[in-house]
């Protein structure tokens, strides 16, 4: 295998036949670029085939000469990719680069674990992307995926189509409008920070043509719950939602998930990724208790990826930033 640079006029088409996430895609690569982050496509070829993407973005450090990198949801790189990104690293300036490939726990355990790569990787002390998710085989028939709900979502979704609650596409701006104003009241409503108007509007428009979709639930005209999806290469993924606390009887949310089971089944997707979840011994009374068991309802499976790990350049600054961010978590967040 070849390991190349590949810059803007490179195909975009072959990259994204091979990304393996959205967050390897061309366009997510162009969106990034439009918040003036610096990104980098590696490209692994075997000849002229272009076998792998590695994509990563490069992300100054305030008042700093220095900046890290990060590689999200790419195949778990080779010894020479390794070599390849940390040359790219050294042009930056990187402390590290971190790594969180889209690759099962029980992958990495049998194939990778114990192998030469491990040579150059550090196990991570902090994680961006959450370490388990969970996942709906979308090759099931309607009739299937509805008895493989539990008992009470199955009744919450008849619940809502009964009350009248209408699910609608509004891949517009008006529906990103209904979209963020949702999402930032469960921002505020649970305490935890999302991303800003000018991140979530970025992806959007970027995405509009290839890969975003949003959905909204109404009841008389009034929303009451949204999600932005993403579809890319047979998988539908939901990353970001958001509701209101109106009308919470109703169950909107439950016939929203379910009309975008079906909308991924008939886009032709074969899974629906559910972006981010606790592990299957969660505390429903955390944070995340309330959205996982909520996913869970859906007749899905928990999936654990294999976890973080940096490419650690810059020994002395690496400790210190580890630091850093152990005194935000602990203090700030």
């Amino acid at each position: 295998m070849e390991c190349r640079v590949l810059d803007d006029s490179f195909d975009h088409n072959l990259i994204n036949n091979v990304a393996v996430h959205p967050l390897q895609s061309w366009e997510w690569g162009e969106a990034r670029k439009k918040m003036s982050i610096e990104v980098v496509r590696l490209g692994e070829f075997e000849g002229e085939k272009l076998k792998n993407i590695f994509q990563i973005t490069f992300h100054k450090i305030p008042r700093s000469p220095f900046s890290v990198g990060y590689l999200p949801r790419s195949v778990f790189p080779s010894v020479a990719m390794v070599e390849c990104i940390k040359e790219e690293a050294k042009k930056r300036n990187a402390i590290f680069v971190k790594l969180e490939p889209n690759v099962s726990r029980e992958e990495f355990e049998k194939s990778t674990k114990d192998s030469e790569i491990m040579q150059h990787l550090q196990i991570a002390k902090h994680s961006l992307f959450p370490e388990w998710t969970q996942k709906l085989d979308l090759t099931h028939s309607e009739t299937s995926l509805l008895e493989k709900m539990k008992s009470k979502t199955r009744y919450n979704v008849r619940l809502a189509e009964k009350k009248g609650v209408v699910i609608k596409e509004m891949t517009n701006d008006e529906g990103f409008n209904i979209f963020i104003k949702l999402y930032f009241e469960t921002t505020a409503r649970q305490k935890y920070h999302g991303h800003t108007r000018t991140y979530h509007e970025t992806i959007f428009k970027t995405l509009e043509k290839s890969m975003s979709h949003i959905f909204i639930a109404f009841y008389e005209d009034v929303p009451l719950s949204a999600y932005h999806l993403f579809t890319f290469n047979d998988t539908l993924y939901y990353p970001y939602g958001g509701s209101s606390l109106e009308h919470k009887n109703l169950m909107a949310s439950n016939l929203l998930m379910w009309e975008v089971i079906k909308f991924g089944k008939n886009s032709g997707c074969k899974t629906f990724d559910m972006w981010g979840s606790l592990s299957p011994d969660y505390d429903p009374s955390t944070t995340w208790g309330g959205f996982t068991r909520f996913k869970e309802g859906f007749g899905t499976e928990f999936f654990e990826f294999c976890g973080s790990f940096d490419i650690v350049q810059n020994g002395f600054a690496y400790s210190a930033f580890n630091a850093a961010q152990s005194f935000r978590k602990k203090f700030l967040l």
